[in-house]
């Protein structure tokens, strides 16, 4: 049992030296491009650089500048990976922009339900005042009265400025 595992701790160390090893490329002597660990004496090796790291996050490349650089401006440096406390930060602030958003629509649509409710009642005012019924009112001592056809036709014109302006 111990010397399996002496044997897995060794084939994981060279696996890990055989990730970790310096990559070269070279054309060998029929023009072909080569690449590998070791190249072949008497050929000059370019020596290959890391790969480069991943991308962390979805944030890190939404930070990224989209479209083209400006004329004259440097390209950005990689970003390095977020800390836990900048993600955290991060999450934080997409939160908070989330919630913004989701009020601003909620007030939006609360805006455009009131408008159309006043729409509404402005066209019902107007049905009423065309519909040639008699319209009671009550005056100031509390007593009933009915609207003469001038009161109708001067309230019947309020009303379709008030459906103008509700319902456009």
């Amino acid at each position: 049992m111990r010397v399996s595992r002496w044997v897995v701790l060794m084939l994981c160390g060279l696996v890990a030296a055989a990730a970790h090893a310096q990559g070269y490329k070279w054309v060998d002597k029929n023009g072909h491009t080569q690449y590998g660990d070791i190249p072949p004496p008497g050929v000059k090796a370019t020596p290959l650089g890391p790969p480069p790291p991943p991308i962390s996050s979805p944030a890190s490349a939404a930070a990224a500048p989209s479209g083209g650089a400006k004329a004259g401006a440097a390209p950005a440096a990689h970003k390095d990976p977020l800390t836990p406390a900048e993600q955290e930060l991060e999450f934080r602030r997409r939160i908070k922009e989330a919630q913004e958003a989701a009020a601003k629509a909620e007030k939006e649509q609360q805006q455009a339900r009131e408008k159309q409710e006043n729409c509404e009642r402005a066209r019902e005012a107007l049905r009423a005042l065309e519909s040639g019924q008699r319209i009671a009112r009550v005056d100031q001592n509390g007593e009933r009265y009915y609207m003469s056809d001038q009161q109708r036709s001067a309230e019947a014109a309020q009303a379709r400025e008030q459906v103008k302006q509700s319902c456009n």
